[in-house]
């Protein structure tokens, strides 16, 4: 992950200014909030700044994603160029689903909230729609598990990575 926060932000850098490339980085799935404050650590923008646009940014697709992805999915399916690439996002979203499943608000939570490869907000969304969860219990799972997410990404990236970097 750190490759691509920094591809990203030595590739916008020059036509944004970094509070944008930590917006755009906090935006995007697999790199979300997590990789938006591990570019403003490296980029040094101060913390108290960059913590509302990462949120910002990482919220800002789930209402999309839960309320649209399965109608989106369902007619990318028909088509010969997606359909084959949306069954498998469907299954590799589904094989991460049984916690959640299992643990509804607690599993989003959690997969939402603890940074591992393949979690975040952008999944967790996927799965709560696949899965036809409640959206205001998936949306309030999501919120706090991105909370979560912040909290360990604010030591990984400032107080670990930031006294690496100093």
């Amino acid at each position: 992950m750190n490759a691509l926060v920094e591809w990203f932000a030595a590739n916008l850098s020059p036509y944004i200014s970094e509070y944008g490339v930590i917006f755009i980085i906090s935006l995007l799935p697999i790199l979300e909030l997590r990789g938006g404050l591990i570019a403003a650590a490296l980029l040094k923008v101060p913390e108290v700044q960059a913590i509302p646009l990462c949120i910002v940014g990482n919220i800002l697709p789930i209402p999309f994603i839960l309320l649209f992805i399965r109608q989106i999915f369902k007619w990318l399916k028909k088509t010969k160029v997606f359909g084959g690439l949306i069954q498998k996002l469907e299954i590799r979203a589904m094989e991460k689903s049984d916690n959640i499943q299992k643990y509804e608000f607690w599993g989003l939570l959690l997969f939402v909230g603890i940074p591992l490869p393949g979690t975040g907000a952008w999944t967790g969304a996927l799965i709560a729609s696949l899965l036809e969860m409640d959206i205001k219990k998936s949306s309030l799972a999501i919120l706090c598990g991105i909370a979560l997410a912040t909290v360990i990404m604010y030591v990984v990236s400032y107080v670990i990575l930031g006294n690496l970097v100093h």
